[in-house]
């Protein structure tokens, strides 16, 4: 059984497409930047590293024989994992393969191909790629696309590559070849090549980006230099930093995550797929105003932007692996309004977008979770400058996000949380007075009075207690009776019936203990009977009156954002249900086949699953899905706190309520940190501790 995996753990089924099917390409990071792959044996885009941005332009595309690849509409073989990205396609008697990565320390990305002549005769063969540059240094990218600017291209004396300036910026691109005999044309490189019958040759496409010509040209040469290199390169970076995630005392992260030892192939599937997901986003650029950050999405679009809700997601993994740049994270949300943005650019620290509503109960998760799993109560005492006053302790911060809501509520006991932007984006019945976020309200309330209390302010902590248990009957109003789910109460009192799960999975997990058992029972009814699907969920039940306003998937009815459903299974546990969950976890593990988790995956309706796994949603119009998502973090804090039943508090305390019964009873946590002491955990409870 191994307890660290490797990048072959994580190598995807292959998925085979034809030119522009709604396929969404894999990306790749060197923790610098991103990229993506495209729809060809060859190209990429969106190769953007703070601050030179591309845009989402696409470069490097094959023509064989002097015709582009694509128009011959072969297919093309695509398999993913951390360190590359392997792409295949036979045209006649050639087969042709790729090998892409982001070689570590390197502002770029390169392309190892190889051609073969399968046939019985010698064979000669043409080999170009296309070339287009777009480079900027514009900032700060507040938009989802990042920028891009008309480049002049020119070949580079003494290499097979060509530089494309900005005309506006300093930035620039090298694109080349390594190989002999290589030639530059105005827009592309070609080199001709005669195969004997089984021959394979092999070139090598660089691509770099800088702020200056002969940085960027030094970065070229030593790239260019020994391609197949950088392949091993990039898988040793991984591999690497794959270890140290789950080493003590390893000197890449501020922290580490716990091994998993389970016989059950789905729950270590799922544990993993949360690890990686949140590596996947860590950023080290020499670009960020805050040091070591993590991003939201990639490779396509909000690249170097943190959102609040995303982070707080993953708050349990950040937390455990990574706490020194969360804390910096939270201290800089502090500093700024976070009731007038959704997040910041980290190459400024500014603010970018609109309010989520979510961002109280956000950050307050972030905070605790901070507290609680590094032992660091001392925090709470930190005095940290708001944007609108003095400084003040943490605790108070978190005291106040705790009642920010009594100043959204209108004529109603319950918080007005606005309109469509402010929540769900893309379920328009979905607005104003909504059960999620008025139950978080509760469990919000709640977790300030633990840290009052903590810090010996009773009489805090009783006022917020009570009003706590106050707001519960409250959101209760909001129930529709026998059937599980929840209204959104409009200004002028009208009831809408909403099926969407963010109610389902955030009063499973703030409130399950205050609803009725036959609420409880109701609530899974309606879970099972309209949002479960064998390998992923609907997030908007497809009886909803609001089903036919969006094909959005990640809040709509044909498919999910990726932390509902490892939410809705914590929520079922909560409900009294693990065993629903437990049965749900061998059809969602077979949808961690594709890399780390999309920003949404389609329902088996929507979209033909991949091997049985939820297949992840396009980036083209009217989708607009990122490859993946910061939040993936929620599936493993589904098996630590979910099954295993893990509670650190902010006092220091430690319970273990066991689910594991239900998976795996013989399954164990090794090296968990939990406030500055190594516990192991199995279903008896803390087995060890160091």
């Amino acid at each position: 059984m191994r307890l660290i995996p490797t990048v072959e753990d994580f190598t995807s089924d292959p998925v085979v497409q034809r030119y522009d099917d709604m396929l969404n390409p894999p990306g790749l990071t060197n923790f610098l930047g991103a990229v993506q792959v495209d729809h060809d044996i060859t190209a990429v885009r969106s190769v953007n590293f703070a601050p030179v941005s591309h845009g989402d332009t696409v470069t490097g595309a094959l023509w064989v024989d002097g015709r582009l690849f694509r128009s011959f509409g072969e297919p093309v073989t695509i398999r993913w994992r951390p360190d590359r990205v392997d792409r295949s396609a036979r045209l006649g008697d050639l087969l042709i393969e790729s090998t892409t990565v982001t070689p570590p320390g390197v502002d770029g990305v390169v392309v190892d191909v190889a051609v073969t002549n399968t046939s019985g005769v010698e064979r000669m063969v043409r080999l170009g790629l296309s070339v287009a540059s777009t480079v900027t240094q514009a900032g700060p990218w507040r938009v989802p696309e990042p920028p891009s600017e008309p480049n002049t291209l020119a070949p580079v004396p003494g290499r097979a590559a060509l530089l494309g300036r900005a005309t506006a910026t300093a930035a620039v691109s090298v694109q080349g070849l390594d190989a002999d005999g290589a030639r530059v044309r105005d827009r592309s490189l070609e080199v001709d090549v005669s195969l004997a019958p089984g021959e394979r040759y092999r070139f090598g496409y660089v691509h770099v980006v800088g702020t200056d010509a002969d940085g960027a040209l030094a970065a070229y040469d030593a790239v260019v230099a020994d391609v197949p290199g950088q392949v091993a390169a990039a898988r040793t970076l991984w591999d690497d930093t794959l270890r140290a995630a789950f080493t003590p005392g390893n000197d890449q992260f501020s922290g580490h995550v716990p091994t998993l030892e389970t016989s059950n192939d789905a729950l270590r599937r799922l544990y993993w797929w949360g690890v990686l997901g949140v590596i996947w986003f860590r950023r080290d650029s020499p670009a960020s105003h805050l040091g070591r950050v993590y991003d939201t999405l990639m490779p396509r679009y909000w690249q170097t932007t943190t959102f609040i809700w995303d982070f707080s997601l993953s708050s349990m993994i950040h937390a455990l692996l990574d706490p020194v740049p969360m804390r910096r994270q939270i201290e800089h949300w502090i500093a700024l309004d976070i009731h007038r943005h959704f997040g910041t650019e980290w190459q400024t620290g500014g603010p970018a977008g609109y309010w989520y509503s979510v961002n109280d109960y956000a950050m307050i998760r972030l905070v605790r979770d901070y507290v609680r799993w590094n032992g660091e109560p001392g925090f709470l005492d930190v005095e940290l400058t708001a944007h609108d006053g003095p400084a003040k302790a943490v605790a108070q911060h978190v005291a106040d996000w705790a009642t920010a809501w009594e100043g959204f509520r209108t004529s109603h006991a319950l918080a007005d949380y606005g309109g469509i932007d402010n929540l769900l984006e893309c379920v328009s019945s979905y607005v104003h007075e909504v059960a999620s976020l008025n139950a978080a309200n509760v469990w919000c309330m709640r977790a300030a009075a633990d840290i009052a209390a903590l810090r010996d302010e009773g009489g805090l902590a009783d006022d917020l207690r009570k009003k706590a248990d106050a707001l519960v009957p409250h959101v209760g109003e909001l129930y529709v009776e026998g059937q599980g789910f929840w209204h959104a109460r409009q200004p002028d009192g009208r009831l809408l019936p909403v099926r969407h799960c963010y109610d389902f999975t955030t009063v499973g997990m703030t409130i399950a203990a205050d609803l009725p058992e036959r609420r409880r029972e109701e609530m899974v009814e309606f879970f099972v009977r309209e949002l479960q699907t064998p390998s992923w969920m609907r997030a908007l039940s497809p009886y909803d009156d609001d089903a036919a306003f969006s094909v959005r998937p990640d809040h709509q009815w044909n498919g999910a954002y990726p932390a509902w459903p490892a939410d809705a299974a914590r929520s079922l546990i909560e409900l009294g249900r693990p065993d629903v969950a437990a049965a749900w976890l061998p059809g969602l593990a077979r949808t961690a086949n594709q890399g780390p988790p999309g920003q949404a995956h389609f329902v088996e309706e929507a979209a033909e699953p991949l091997n049985g796994g939820a297949v992840k949603s396009p980036p083209q119009f009217p989708y607009l899905i990122d490859w993946s998502c910061s939040s993936a973090g929620a599936w493993s804090a589904l098996v630590v706190e979910g099954f295993f039943g893990v509670r650190p508090d902010v006092d220091g305390s430690l319970t273990v309520t066991s689910r594991l019964d239900s998976v795996d009873p013989g399954a164990r946590l090794r090296n968990l940190r939990v406030g500055g002491r190594l516990v192991d955990v199995s279903a008896e409870g803390v087995t060890a501790s160091a």
